[in-house]
């Protein structure tokens, strides 16, 4: 419409000159001395400016009826494909390249009249028309940049990762895990999605369209119709990444939800989101992002702005679930997943800050650090609930057969899976001195090893001094269990079969890396030790009666003491088989070891004694020969009771 500008000073301009031609004429035909012929020239001429003056009087209204003929065109061309229920783009580039010509037209032609260079009710129902035009054309593009949008949407699909995992295909063990239960190990274990898997630029519209969609977009904007194109743009991407969130099996929970739910149900939960929050942010968000940079990179901060208010809800609803295990219970069962949430975010922390940099996206950031701030909260509870849970797990009833308690499996089974936390853990502990490092049962300030009395200042990890002051309290407590039992003998069995697994799992594991050499070979020693006095606790008594006091074959003993020390070493020994042929030593190379050292201590006092004292007893009163006595001793600690039924017992 610059012509339009250029018009009214023109026409004014003839205007007043026409009129001042027209005042000389009649000036000069006012002169009755003017011959015929001149005034006949001048009535030519004022004729001629007559016709001219009517002409451009004609003029003003072509004009108007100018733009009102170029409004009708535009107006047409829009209104046609109101009643068409056809899509544009449908129709091909030429039909969109026409319409999109058309609107902008409509939005010259309103600039031109709002600038003035037409007065009256005429030209203001002209400037109504254009705007009723404009809007129409407006709700069109609405319509045709949803459309675009959902009909040429590509499907997500994360093809690396499987999201109904095996706790969906029948029991989920994790529902049957309590403290205590061994079976922790297996159902705690971490999941891990592999980061190439995560990291991936998808189009999730169809790239044909992206200059389609900007072209809109850019007519949109120009037009003062950006809110509207925003909010077209949000309400179908947000659906698309709710879709997103179904598709990654995310459901949407309430606090309450969460809180009530099951511990397996929840846990099983737990590793959905888990594996969701890297492929959501990683490839979902940033290619998210990358499409509202594609459609609005032109239009100032639109793109940030329809990235935040798409991807707002989603994110926080993922945030919502975290924050809500957050604030749940500690229970020691619950650290590991704590972690696994605690890590992906903290893994994730720069992507948000990349994909929120602005304060538009503020309210996600700051949500987002509280929700890793209050995760760190609840592993330090968790791990301080762990600790109290192992210094108050007490016992009725002595545990069956001496064999490895519950507790003691289920305590270095846990220890052993935090080692895959260790970064993270050093981290969160580095300044917790919430829990002393305690000291075992059996050791002193001096005794004790250097790496838990150096504290933090001898370098040894926050990790490592808090694993080793669980490892002190576990050795409290099954001190404290062994106490149930009456019989010595069975109280040193105890601890030597668990202090050895506690020993064997920290050397055949990571956890050797955190606790050291001197760690392992403290806990030989000490279940070597147990084992001593366990022999010695059994066999003292039962091997007094095999000892030779008079050191000759020719002794003064009467050989009726002689064959009562016998009788009762039997009865002892029978005793001991019945017993501990229920006891159990699990370690197939511990029961070994100790049946080997056992023997080796019986049989040859045995062996020696028949020899000696074989004249004097007389062979009637041997029971055993010592190869039976050595088989006897090889079913000791198996876990399954028998007794000797021997047909010549005296």
């Amino acid at each position: 419409m610059g012509d339009c500008e250029s018009v009214a000073p023109q026409l004014e301009g003839e205007e007043n000159l026409i009129a001042a031609a027209k005042h000389i004429v009649r000036a000069l035909g006012s002169n009755k001395n003017l011959t015929k012929d001149v005034k006949k020239i001048l009535a030519d001429l004022g004729s001629q400016l007559s016709t001219m003056a009517t002409i451009d009087d004609e003029g003003v209204e072509g004009l108007k009826s100018g733009i009102e003929e170029h409004l009708s065109v535009v107006e047409e061309k829009i209104m046609s494909w109101e009643t068409d229920e056809s899509m544009i783009w449908d129709s091909g580039p030429d039909e969109a390249f026409e319409y999109l010509s058309a609107v902008d037209e409509a939005r010259k032609l309103i600039q031109g009249l709002e600038n003035r260079c037409l007065n009256g009710e005429d030209e203001k129902e002209l400037l109504c028309r254009a705007h009723d035009v404009l809007q129409l054309a407006m709700q069109r593009l609405e319509e045709e940049f949803k459309y675009l949008l959902v009909q040429h949407r590509q499907p997500f699909e994360p093809e690396h990762m499987s999201f109904r995992s095996s706790e969906d295909d029948g029991v989920d063990v994790g529902s049957m895990v309590s403290f205590g239960d061994e079976s922790f190990e297996e159902s705690a274990r971490r999941d891990s999605v592999s980061r190439t898997s995560e990291e991936c630029i998808i189009d999730l519209v169809h790239p044909d369209v992206i200059h389609d969609l900007k072209c809109i977009a850019n007519s949109m904007f120009m037009s003062n119709y950006d809110h509207e194109c925003r909010q077209a743009y949000v309400i179908v991407r947000k659906d698309a990444l709710d879709e997103c969130l179904f598709d990654l099996e995310i459901e949407k929970f309430s606090i309450e939800d969460v809180l009530k739910m099951e511990w397996g149900t929840l846990n099983s939960k737990i590793k959905r989101w888990v594996r969701a929050m890297k492929v959501f942010v990683r490839r979902y968000l940033a290619s998210e992002k990358w499409l509202c940079d594609q459609i609005f990179s032109e239009l100032g901060l639109a793109n940030f702005v329809c990235f935040v208010e798409a991807a707002k809800a989603p994110m926080l609803q993922l945030l919502n679930f975290a924050e809500a295990i957050s604030i749940g219970p500690h229970q020691p069962e619950k650290l590991v997943r704590f972690l696994d949430m605690y890590e992906v975010l903290a893994d994730l922390l720069l992507d948000i800050d990349a994909l929120f940099p602005d304060e538009a996206g503020s309210s996600v950031k700051v949500e987002y650090h509280e929700v890793l701030k209050r995760l760190a909260d609840s592993v330090r509870a968790t791990l301080v609930e762990f600790k109290n849970a192992v210094t108050t797990n007490t016992s009725t009833n002595p545990f069956a057969g001496g064999g490895i308690h519950h507790l003691t499996r289920y305590v270095m089974n846990y220890l052993r899976l935090l080692v895959d936390y260790k970064d993270t853990l050093n981290l969160l502990l580095k300044n917790d001195r919430s829990v002393p490092v305690l000291l075992s049962p059996d050791s002193s300030p001096s005794t004790e090893d250097e790496s838990t009395s150096n504290d933090f200042s001898g370098g040894v990890s926050a990790m490592t001094l808090h694993l080793q002051s669980l490892t002190s309290i576990l050795e409290v407590n099954l001190h404290e269990k062994s106490k149930l039992y009456r019989d010595a003998s069975l109280q040193h069995f105890f601890l030597m079969n668990n202090i050895h697994y506690m020993a064997q799992k920290v050397k055949n594991s990571e956890l050797r890396v955190i606790f050291g050499d001197k760690w392992i070979r403290k806990h030989n020693w000490k279940f070597q030790q147990h084992a001593m006095d366990y022999e010695r606790a059994t066999w003292s008594t039962i091997l007094s009666f095999l000892k030779d006091e008079s050191n000759s074959s020719n002794s003064s003993i009467s050989r009726t003491l002689l064959k009562e020390r016998l009788r009762s070493f039997y009865v002892a020994f029978e005793e001991v088989y019945r017993t501990q042929t229920a006891w159990l030593i699990p370690d197939v190379q511990l029961r070994e070891d100790l049946r080997i050292s056992t023997s080796l201590k019986v049989i040859q006092a045995y062996r020696t004694f028949v020899g000696r004292q074989m004249y004097h007893i007389g062979e009637k009163h041997i029971r055993y020969n010592a190869e039976e006595m050595q088989d006897y001793l090889l079913d000791l600690f198996e876990g399954s009771q028998k007794s000797l039924h021997n047909p010549h017992r005296r």
